[in-house]
């Protein structure tokens, strides 16, 4: 039977049955005692009536506060009407209160086997309100307490301004392990509710060692290809000093390609260097020399055949390493110069960003870069066209050196461009690196 057949059907019995008791009573009094005595009869219907209704909200009252599950009532009328829909609301409440806890403790057992780190926090007061096994090894939380703040598990405190950030972009990379020597951790913000985030605590011990392997690895071999480089690269000047005409072509393309592996060696040397993470050292680096020697530069490798602009909005001055700075602009300025077209015009210039920071960038009017190369033109050794970069003399770790350097003072390198019409690069310097 529906609700609105069960509500009905109730009031109809009761109506009927009140009716005719009421009736009753008042027909026997009429004939006994007259209009007066339907009046006192009346008085008292209404008296027990009143009484009655209390009793029953007052039972229903002491239901409802026991959250005691009752049988159905049998009988029948308004008040088992209700007392039914009652019980039958409690019934539905209950069923979906046991769904529900027996999908957060699902929740929460899978949230406790990730093999990651998993911390709840509160972004207002930053407080940690759960955190898995893993995580209380990772940091040291004893199993009883939770409520301690994010920033007194980490004393960086870049963890604290990356998380009030809340950039879930920009994940916090090799963070050491407050409680395990020698860990390294990744941590990423996955907000979830407008109070609440999880913040997934990944080790990336092992990985960092790897990426160390391979770096020494790198410099290693680099180092010793220089010493059989130098030696080669002498001879052929020995070479050319004697009257070998008929070699002339050969031993010029031997001193390219002497020259040019020795360029590689040097980048990645250079990028081992980077990649250590090390800090660089920090000198005031002014805009106005920088942007002298970049445009002197640009000529130099132009022979006018490109119109160079230089715009100094800035006028300041940096803080930074200024032999990387230089050379992470020189490789952008060079590039724009190798690969835009006789006749092209290149702007090199740096103004203010609203960030309170300083802007270092390069536009040309070059072949320009498809979107789906972008987001890989700092890898190592990555070319859009290998032909073109090899006759152009690139070793493709120009770029890959540019963005280390940025990374290693705090600046971003967005690069933007469209086939055809040209590219602009922008390295982005955060406001404390203005001197």
């Amino acid at each position: 039977m529906g609700k609105a057949t069960l509500t009905a059907l109730a009031w109809h019995q009761s109506w009927i049955l009140w009716s005719l008791l009421y009736l009753a009573v008042l027909s026997v009094c009429y004939l006994q005692f007259g209009w007066q005595g339907v009046l006192w009869a009346w008085a008292m219907l209404a008296t027990f009536q009143l009484l009655r209704v209390y009793r029953k909200l007052a039972r229903l009252l002491d239901d409802l506060e026991s959250r005691t599950l009752k049988q159905e009532p049998i009988a029948q009328g308004v008040w088992a009407a209700l007392e039914t829909l009652i019980i039958r609301r409690n019934r539905e409440n209950r069923q979906r209160i046991s769904r529900l806890v027996q999908m957060l403790r699902g929740y929460r057992l899978a949230a406790g086997a990730m093999p990651e780190g998993a911390l709840v926090v509160n972004r207002r007061t930053l407080f940690v309100i759960w955190s898995n096994k893993v995580a209380k090894k990772m940091l040291g939380i004893s199993p009883a307490d939770d409520a301690v703040r994010l920033f007194e598990l980490f004393r960086q405190p870049q963890v604290k301004e990356w998380f009030t950030a809340s950039n879930i972009d920009q994940p916090l990379l090799n963070i050491e392990s407050p409680n395990e020597a020698a860990t390294n951790l990744d941590l990423y913000l996955l907000p979830y509710t407008a109070e609440f985030s999880l913040v997934v605590l990944r080790d990336s011990t092992k990985m960092r060692k790897l990426e160390q392997v391979r770096s020494d690895f790198v410099a290693n071999v680099s180092h010793e290809l220089r010493t059989p480089l130098t030696v080669i690269h002498g001879y052929l000047e020995l070479i050319e000093q004697q009257d070998n005409p008929e070699l002339q072509t050969i031993i010029m393309e031997m001193q390219k390609q002497s020259h040019r592996m020795n360029h590689l060696v040097e980048d990645l040397l250079n990028l081992s260097r980077l990649e250590s993470g090390k800090e660089l050292p920090e000198e005031t680096i002014q805009s106005s020399s920088l942007l002298s020697t970049l445009e002197q530069e640009a000529q130099a490798l132009s022979q006018n055949r490109h119109h160079i602009t230089v715009l100094n909005e800035f006028n300041g001055a940096l803080l930074g390493s200024p032999k990387d700075v230089h050379s992470a602009f020189s490789n952008l300025v060079s590039n724009a110069v190798r690969y835009t077209p006789t006749g092209g015009s290149i702007i090199i210039g740096m103004l203010h960003n609203g960030t309170g920071g300083v802007d270092f960038s390069v536009k040309d009017t070059g072949f320009g870069i498809p979107s789906d190369h972008i987001s890989r033109l700092t890898e190592r050794f990555y070319r859009i066209s290998t032909s073109r970069s090899r006759e152009l003399g690139g070793t493709g770790l120009g770029l890959s050196i540019c963005k280390h350097v940025l990374n290693l003072h705090q600046a971003e390198l967005i690069i933007q461009s469209e086939p055809g019409k040209g590219s602009t690069f922008t390295c982005r310097f955060p406001k404390k690196r203005v001197a």
